[in-house]
């Protein structure tokens, strides 16, 4: 009895041992958790501030190509106007040239003067539909990065 009392002693001691070294390692385990769970925390906050400044970003943007496709619009309409005169111009133009010689140099300098606006008028158009589209190529960039933050958010829920 007293050696299978000292064998079970002896187990006994070897259970604990393994049993404390299972609890360190069970605390170990659970103060890495703990880690992990507050490291994610950080990360999905950070995550939802990027996210809210992709938001802002698209918003601005959306907002300056509103902006120059009504400047856009405009040009167009000012360059018809433009057009419409120089064509007036141009008839008057031709009306002096049939009347007195003087009137006529007066007329092509206005003519010049007309044409010249208008190119001016062109020139800027271009640049306002140039920045339009520009502004829809970011729309486009910022489209495509929230559809890879999506694609990263869509991560399964077996820990991978």
């Amino acid at each position: 009895l007293k050696e299978e009392n000292a064998s079970l002693r002896s187990k006994i001691s070897k259970l604990q041992v393994v049993s404390e070294a299972q609890a360190d390692k069970m605390r170990k385990l659970e103060r890495k958790l703990e880690e992990n769970k507050i490291k994610e925390a950080a990360e999905a906050r950070d995550l939802e501030a990027m996210v809210q400044h992709v938001e802002q970003n698209l918003q601005l943007m959306t907002k300056r190509a509103v902006k120059a496709e009504n400047s856009a619009l405009k040009l167009r309409q000012e360059n018809a106007l433009l057009q419409a005169q120089l064509k007036n111009y141009k008839a008057e133009n031709e009306a002096l040239r049939s009347g007195q010689a003087a009137s006529v140099a007066t007329m092509k300098r206005n003519a010049d003067l007309a044409l010249q606006t208008l190119l001016a008028a062109m020139s800027s158009s271009r640049a306002s539909v140039r920045q339009l589209v520009s502004g829809a190529q970011s729309l486009q960039l910022v489209a495509d990065l929230l559809q890879s933050i999506d694609s990263i958010s869509e991560v399964p829920e077996d820990g991978q």
